[in-house]
């Protein structure tokens, strides 16, 4: 056994320094060459552990991402591939792999529709295959559904147990997809892009497939099979039950897996017989709380002094999903790695008693949207969390003159 456990350090110590130089500049060839001749074969979770130590020993994850798709393709020859366990139909997993089929399959349609227009090399045909084109883009944007299970949910479970790695490189490597797509997107809307097709197939269209078919790669080869070594059946329910809030890519989760009973979360209190819970201005039951919660026309987020996500507010039009899989998750993993500074210099200075709130405003799918963060603190003005509220205003930033009479 301790022949074992050598012989995987030696083939992560080795990863790592590969890995390093490659960073460093070093030749693509010479990475494969040397792999192939020191490791030979290398799993899973020696690459989550080769990334986990380069991230402890202080690279950026920026730095991490920016080679990523160079590692992967570096270390796809020597990786083992394993053959996927049976797992029920409708499991997770087996909800992940069938979306991930789906997008294969799109991004072979939309390849399709260029090669269609590159063999009739006419633009009057290729503005009527344009049509194809731009709805298999559509279809493809459907993975926002899939990348925000994967990143809310799933990701939140590994880092109970220590694995922040993937979620950190995993949901920056997502960004960048969902960049390209909208860069796509915009092109395919644009003047004259039936008669600039080619050029947009090649600059665009290809990176951005290329994109979704490597993070898909990284799933299906690391991610699951990791997850499945990691996680326990009451976390794979848990990931199950919050699932639906985030919604399907293109396939419906077939029917036949049956998630464990659920276990009541740690830290959860019940108020017996709905006796009033005593506030210093006022006394509600449970059932009164959580009514008023879910009626304030803002969504509320509270995070404790430790960065943990504590509570979230659940109403009927929330602006950004949220799933109880975030309770307990610290609040820079619930947040893409371009924005993690930003929530640190926050906390800092809301921890620092140099600042008590922070705002930005934005354009979100169509809506104005106002999110708060305030500093919250004792009656000794000690810091004990930030509350985050968001509001969509468009209604309210449209109002003018003066409503005095009752009016539905």
């Amino acid at each position: 056994m301790s022949e074992l456990i050598d012989n995987r350090a030696t083939r992560v110590r080795a990863l790592k320094e590969i890995i390093t130089r490659l960073n460093e500049g070093g030749s693509p060839e010479d990475a494969k060459r040397r792999l192939q001749g020191l490791l030979g074969e290398v799993d899973h979770s020696e690459l989550v552990s080769m990334e986990q130590e380069l991230l402890a020993e202080g690279m950026p994850v920026q730095k991490l991402q920016s080679v990523c798709d160079l590692h992967s393709q570096v270390v796809r020859d020597s990786l083992v591939q394993l053959a996927p366990p049976p797992l029920p139909p409708g499991h997770p997993v087996d909800t992940f792999r069938r979306e991930n089929q789906a997008l294969r399959e799109v991004a072979a349609a939309m390849r399709g529709v260029m090669a269609q227009m590159a063999a009739l090399a006419a633009e009057a045909a290729a503005d009527g295959l344009l049509l194809g084109w731009r709805q298999a883009l559509n279809d493809l944007m459907d993975l926002e559904k899939h990348y925000q299970r994967k990143e809310h949910a799933l990701f939140s479970c590994l880092e109970r147990h220590g694995i922040s790695g993937p979620s950190k490189v995993m949901w920056a490597k997502d960004d960048e997809v969902r960049g390209l797509l909208k860069a796509l997107g915009d092109a395919l809307r644009g003047e004259g892009a039936a008669a600039h097709w080619q050029q947009v197939a090649a600059s665009v269209a290809e990176p951005a497939l290329r994109a979704v078919e490597e993070m898909i790669f990284k799933e299906e080869q690391i991610l699951l099979p990791m997850a499945l070594q990691t996680l326990t059946e009451d976390e794979w329910g848990e990931i199950w039950s919050v699932s639906p809030q985030y919604g399907w890519c293109l396939v419906e989760p077939r029917e036949g897996y049956r998630p464990p009973q659920a276990v009541t979360p740690p830290g959860s209190v019940e108020v017996p017989g709905g006796r009033p819970i005593m506030l210093p201005t006022g006394n509600l039951t449970l059932e009164q709380l959580l009514g008023v919660f879910s009626t304030l026309p803002v969504d509320l987020t509270f995070v404790d002094a430790g960065d943990r996500v504590a509570f979230f507010s659940e109403g009927p039009d929330r602006v950004f999903s949220r799933s109880k899989a975030i309770i307990g998750r610290k609040v820079q993993h619930c947040h893409p790695p371009r924005s993690v500074a930003v929530v640190d210099q926050i906390l800092d200075d809301f921890r620092g008693g140099r600042q008590d709130v922070a705002e930005f405003w934005i354009n979100f799918h169509g809506r104005f949207v106002h999110i708060r963060y305030f500093a919250v603190r004792d009656a000794e003005r000690n810091y004990v969390g930030t509350l985050e509220v968001t509001q969509d205003i468009t209604g309210i930033r449209a109002l003018e003159g003066e409503r005095r009479l009752l009016q539905y």
